[in-house]
């Protein structure tokens, strides 16, 4: 991997990543475009630099979402006395319980089954599959979600209105993202949506989620990475790896606000055809041979 290529697909990765399209389904595709998996030991070298390389990601909702991530820790701290109660104490407290409940699910079940999936879905045709599928689903529910924006106000739910069986409902709607094409910022949007949150709120909430869901995956995969020292030569070095976390923490954060404002307007279809253009172009290049499988 060259430090363009790793660029190129931390690119790929911070503008996809919160978009509902499915960042690992875009990351799998473009890295075989670029002809960066020729052989089994590659495959599982770009694989893992796809997930690593969400780090970066985390880091930019992390710093964007800064003053609700230190309301959360310190209300926390204060529920075992660590410190003084705020006035939002219950309220940011009962987010953070919340975010630990919809991630769990995941957590438990993308352990378990993190190497299967791995092995049998992380390739073009289930990608393509799952683009088209929650591509169709998008267009269909649009007009949907676009009511939902229209009425803002909603019911008034928002994460830390949720009740706990609601929260678990969102991680197990995440789950189905562990089948890379799917989408986990789709997945936990239409489930914030399921519960009564507005749009906007729905998309903060799954940007949330992203921080225990992404990070743990991170630093599970980092620990791997370093490990096994072979695969850092085999991506080219650390400059590579560090070139593409810079490329994903600048597109990741410009995505998210813009994908905020987007959806507070009622804003999905798009998505969903871009999801089903993008599978076009996907059949069209296995059909021609232009990538392998």
């Amino acid at each position: 991997m060259t430090p363009l290529d790793a660029i190129i697909l931390g690119i790929v990765e911070g503008v996809t990543e919160y978009l509902p399209v499915s960042s690992t389904g875009h990351l799998i595709l473009v890295s075989r475009w670029l002809g960066l998996v020729t052989n089994e030991e590659s495959r599982e070298a770009i694989d893992t630099f796809n997930i690593v390389v969400q780090g970066a990601a985390v880091l930019a909702v992390a710093g964007l979402y800064r003053r609700d991530v230190s309301a959360m820790i310190r209300a926390i701290l204060a529920s075992v006395g660590i410190m003084r109660r705020a006035a939002l104490h219950r309220r940011h407290f009962r987010l953070a319980r919340n975010l630990l409940l919809s991630f769990l699910p995941a957590a438990i079940i993308g352990l378990l089954l993190d190497d299967w999936v791995e092995s049998r879905f992380f390739a073009p045709i289930p990608v393509l599959v799952a683009l088209s599928l929650g591509g169709a689903a998008m267009i269909a529910l649009a007009p949907w979600v676009r009511k939902r924006a229209q009425d803002a106000s909603g019911s008034g739910r928002d994460g830390a209105t949720l009740t706990p069986p609601l929260a678990l409902g969102i991680g197990l709607m995440q789950c189905v993202a562990l089948f890379p094409g799917t989408s986990r910022s789709m997945m936990t949007i239409f489930g914030g949506l399921a519960t009564g949150m507005a749009p906007r709120d729905a998309a903060k909430y799954s940007f949330l989620l992203a921080l225990p869901t992404l990070g743990s995956a991170c630093l599970y995969k980092s620990y791997g990475l370093y490990k096994s020292g072979g695969m850092i030569e085999q991506l080219g070095g650390w400059l590579p790896l560090s070139l593409g976390m810079l490329a994903a923490l600048i597109s990741a954060a410009l995505s998210v606000q813009w994908l905020i404002g987007y959806l507070g307007r009622g804003g999905f279809a798009i998505f969903g055809w871009w999801r089903i253009g993008f599978a076009i172009v996907l059949g069209v290049s296995l059909w021609q041979g232009w990538m392998t499988l």
